[in-house]
């Protein structure tokens, strides 16, 4: 008799393809490359139940560098693609790339449906605040000001904030990463796969191209300890170089207010203690960022309630096999002529 053989744990090597990664020297794609392909090996994701769908920009050529199976669709309907992918097999691990002008602009309704349906997928929107393919215009997320080829004189469009965008769809999970971040980044990825519902993540990333340093106070070594809080359910908000600096709700006020231990009597008891389940909580984090605000880094949000596609197998389970009916006569066309079952 033979004895089956251990599965063997996979390398970040083995989830990588053997074509050239053509991106632009210095992209923060790489990075996030990188950092998707170590969390799949981590978790023991399977290449061949795996599946990464794109849209249309700089960040849609990740399915070719990914040994998985992968669709790289058109401008804006990834989450589209994808709801049928998972609905059509849940066992599937299906992840969306996304950036933040193919996922805020023409997929901004795709990415809403989706959100808000909780469709059990990974989506990575990649925000650089700035459209890289088509050359450097200013995109949904880029900041008033925004020199750009469309915007000479500076845009003068309000940005949105993906993070605030996801919560106000309903997104169950919302958490937000950097490039750099490639100790922080990995542990993201793996809680977004673990989530079983629609997984939101925020990547900062820089376009060294059209807008370089964008996010430099965020990813540069020197500055981020001061301009980022990376937030962790049950503990509370410091961060700081000197690790002195700390995030409470300003007394009497539904508002958050930076403080500094020591000053005034304030000590680590009088800080604000991250809770993920708390969908204000995660809405006042999404919003902070400049304005002698640091950037909120880490799981937001995250209150799970059951998956679309779950609800969608039950309920097609549920239904009564009848001889004659729609499903059956689907299932014998499906099944007519020569069929065969591939072995596990």
């Amino acid at each position: 008799m033979n004895e089956p053989l251990p599965v063997m744990k996979l390398t970040p090597k083995e989830f990588a393809t053997d074509q050239d990664v053509r991106w632009c020297p210095g992209c923060g794609d790489y990075a996030i490359l990188k950092a998707v392909q170590k969390s799949l090996a981590e978790a023991g994701a399977e290449p061949h139940n795996t599946v990464f769908v794109s849209g249309i920009g700089c960040s849609s050529r990740f399915p070719y560098y990914m040994e998985t199976y992968g669709f790289h669709t058109i401008h804006g309907r990834a989450p589209a693609v994808a709801t049928g992918v998972k609905i059509a097999n849940p066992d599937l691990d299906v992840w969306i790339v996304t950036g933040d002008g193919d996922g805020m602009s023409i997929g901004g309704n795709h990415l809403f449906h989706i959100l808000r349906r909780n469709v059990d997928v990974q989506l990575l929107l990649f925000n650089n605040e700035i459209y890289g393919l088509t050359k450097g215009q200013f995109s949904p997320t880029s900041r008033v000001g925004t020199r750009s080829p469309t915007s000479p004189g500076g845009s003068i469009d309000a940005p949105v904030n993906p993070c605030v965008f996801a919560l106000g769809c309903g997104a169950r999970f919302v958490a937000r990463s950097a490039d750099t971040l490639q100790k922080h980044m990995p542990d993201i990825l793996k809680r977004a796969r673990d989530n079983k519902g629609a997984s939101f993540v925020e990547i900062l990333q820089n376009c060294i191209i059209y807008n370089d340093a964008v996010f430099d106070d965020v990813t540069n070594k020197k500055t981020r300890d001061d301009h980022t809080v990376l937030v962790e359910h049950g503990q509370p908000m410091i961060y700081g170089k000197e690790v002195k600096r700390g995030i409470r709700l300003r007394p009497g006020k539904l508002e958050l207010e930076v403080v500094t231990l020591g000053e005034d009597g304030i000590t680590e008891a009088d800080l604000l203690v991250h809770d993920e389940t708390n969908p204000v909580l995660a809405n006042m984090l999404s919003h902070m960022g400049g304005d002698g605000f640091p950037t909120a880094l880490g799981v937001l949000y995250c209150d799970p309630t059951p998956a679309f596609d779950q609800e969608v197998t039950a309920r097609r389970e549920a239904l009564p096999k009848r001889e004659g009916d729609a499903r059956s006569q689907i299932e014998k066309l499906v099944y007519a002529g020569r069929v065969w079952t591939v072995p596990e």
